[in-house]
Formats: structure tokens, sequence, C-alpha cells
């Protein structure tokens, strides 16, 4: 099964996204990871991918599409893949569709913007030690300091509730016309994001008709 996936910062993509990677044994293809990975292996896309990162530049749309296509021609995608952060625009969506692996299922993890910013600004951090928090959901005992170490908790930059709305606007402006694209084709599944973990995973399995 070919599988993307789409969802806000602070739905639980990724999270599903690796457990239907794990149930259904096919590799979750990440953007960023695989252009790291390309980087790394200074694969023939990765070298141009490189050109562009070392003079500050966004890598153009053709280049990311090389670098998935040289991706998904590895045997460990011959029985299915899940890509999680591609396409992220309508060109993308189209150079997809003429390559050799045929989407199956688009499934769109949904959550309100309220949700998410109260789940994402609600994290809390302890700069000493790493252990995580939640004002909300995983307190720590007096809701300021680290049960484990004692120092005075801290809020990530990317969790402050201003960059959480400005993120969430970026990500409706660039997904909500794949969103339609993929709706006309009939390939679009939606599922609502659930407080619980278990109870989003159990959805999710359901659309994609794991038992």
């Amino acid at each position: 099964m070919n599988i993307i996936f789409f969802g806000p910062p602070g739905a639980g993509k990724g999270t599903q996204a690796e457990l239907v990677s794990k149930e259904l044994n096919i590799p979750t293809i990440s953007t960023g990871a695989i252009i790291r990975e390309a980087l790394k292996n200074q694969t023939k896309m990765g070298k141009e991918a490189q050109s562009y990162i070392e003079s500050g530049a966004l890598v153009p749309d053709s280049v990311v599409i090389g670098i998935i296509e040289e991706r998904l021609a590895k045997d460990d995608c011959k029985n299915g893949f899940i890509l999680d952060g591609f396409p992220r625009t309508i060109p993308q969506a189209e150079a997809l569709d003429k390559m050799r692996a045929k989407i199956d299922i688009v499934v769109s993890i949904e959550l309100s913007d309220e949700t998410i910013v109260e789940r994402m600004s609600g994290r809390r951090v302890c700069p000493a030690c790493g252990a995580s928090y939640h004002t909300k959901y995983i307190p720590s005992r007096d809701n300021m300091s680290c049960d484990k170490c004692g120092t005075v908790l801290t809020i990530r930059k990317d969790d402050d509730p201003a960059v959480v709305k400005s993120r969430l606007d970026v990500y409706h402006k660039e997904t909500e016309p794949l969103e339609v694209y993929y709706k006309n084709k009939g390939l679009l599944k939606s599922v609502t994001g659930k407080e619980k973990l278990e109870d989003t995973t159990a959805a999710t399995f359901a659309v994609l008709g794991i038992k």
C-alpha cells in the first residue's frame, strides 16, 4: 500500500505514520530525512541539493522531486511506502503522479487549530535534564519546575502560541489545495485526532483497512 499522510503540526501525524509503518512493514519517507540521506550519500540529486543549501537558497521542487524518485526506486519500497511531508505543492503532487508509484490512499489527520495551540503551547521542557511535561496532560508537581532535578521549566520557541499559529497558517495555505486535489481523485480519507493516542491510531487503522 502506498500512503500519503497529511496533518498539521502537533496533530500526531508522524506518530501515526510510524505506527502504520511498523504494522505494515513498509518505510516511512520523510522529506527532511531523505534530503539529509541524499547529502550524506552524495547521490546525484543530493549533490545538486547541496549546491543550493550551501548558498543559502531553498532546494527547488525539481531537486526535491528527484530525491523522492531516487528513494522510491529502492527495494524496500516495492511492497509500499508512507510519504510524510511530501507532496507540499500541486506541482509536486503532479510529479508524484508521473512516477511509477501509484498512491492508494491519502490520510489527513484533522484537529482544530484551537486544540493544536493548546497542545503545543502547554508543552514544557527541563533545560537541565531534558525531561518533558505538559501543563494539562503531563504536569510536573508544581507545574513550574522539573520533578527530577528541580530546574525551572521552559517553553520551546516553536511552542510559543504566536509561532504555532503562524505554522498553522502556512500549513493550511499549503495543504488545502492538496486536499482538494486528492479528494477529486477519490483518495482522501480524514481522521479526527482524538485526545488519546490509541483512539487516533484505531481510527487511522480503520480507514486503512488494518485489522
